[in-house]
């Protein structure tokens, strides 16, 4: 007997078929880029309002060639969702900040505890700052901003370092609600 998979999300899943063109395109060049199609994309389209603004932000702010590096990026998204306890995007953004750091061991180090993993100078201001955007915003002062323009973040990057942990504390919430599960296929990438 053969145990059937979980359900991908507490709610409704559309077909492909049934969802407009430009969703099903979003989730084809996904799909052909990553091998299949991660849980999330399914599982946002059945609202596809909410799907089409969630992607153009997380886009604009994940997909940016402006500023902060892409490995630093996934960074934030790592270590702010290991602190919201989001499995999927620990998972999910892990697998990615292993290809984009080039580092089997980095994502698993961040989402456990930042403090203790294998940063520099500059990678620990700027998670220490999104952390305390993730967690403690209303404590953010000048001396928050003086350390991150200490350690070389321009005005834009600091945006960023916010913007990231901001939109991902409610990417958290909103895939924990929804119980979104990670694909199989997101533990093993970029481990070898």
């Amino acid at each position: 007997m053969t145990q059937s998979a979980p359900p991908i999300s507490r709610f409704p899943v559309p077909d492909l078929a049934s969802l407009p063109e430009d969703i099903r395109q979003a989730i084809g060049k996904v799909a052909e880029k990553s091998g299949f199609i991660p849980n999330v994309f399914l599982a946002l389209a059945h609202r596809p309002a909410e799907f089409r603004a969630f992607f153009a932000y997380h886009d604009a702010l994940m997909d940016s060639d402006q500023g902060l590096g892409k490995a630093e990026r996934e960074l934030i998204v790592v270590a702010t969702s290991g602190l919201n306890r989001c499995q999927y995007c620990v998972v999910a953004h892990g697998a990615i900040l292993r290809i984009r750091a080039r580092d089997p061991l980095i994502a698993d180090q961040v989402a456990i505890n930042w403090r203790k993993a294998d940063l520099t100078e500059r990678q620990r201001a700027m998670l220490s700052y999104a952390e305390k955007v993730a967690l403690n915003a209303q404590e953010i002062g000048d001396e928050d901003h003086d350390a991150l323009s200490d350690a070389g973040f321009s005005q834009d990057e600091i945006w960023d370092i916010g913007a990231i942990a901001a939109f991902f504390g409610m990417s958290n919430r909103l895939v924990n609600a929804g119980d979104i599960r990670p694909n199989d296929e997101f533990y093993m990438l970029g481990r070898e």
